[in-house]
């Protein structure tokens, strides 16, 4: 298994009251992420706080959110074409 990295110094982890590079490492909250930034686009594979994670991860599940939300007015819509494209057909057939 990698060893964790530690956090760059300069920083007060403001759970630990201590400088982050000293604390970091061993803070079960200190995470890797991997996946694109659903601001900019770009790679995403660096280590942090889960804590400073939050933001990016919120809109990251709200894109999710509205594009799955799309993707079933889409199915619901078509659904409703196809229903009333049946409905026709069989006025027609009486």
């Amino acid at each position: 298994m990698a060893q964790t990295p530690h956090a760059d110094p300069g920083l007060v982890c403001p759970l630990h009251k201590a400088d982050m590079s000293e604390v970091c490492h061993k803070c079960p909250l200190w995470v890797q992420i991997r996946g694109t930034n659903p601001n900019t686009g770009e790679a995403v594979d660096d280590w942090r706080c889960a804590i400073a994670w939050l933001p990016m991860l919120l809109i990251e599940g709200a894109q999710q959110s509205r594009q799955a939300g799309a993707a079933v007015e889409s199915m619901r819509n078509e659904i409703v074409e196809r229903m009333d494209i049946q409905m026709q057909a069989g006025k027609l057939l009486r």
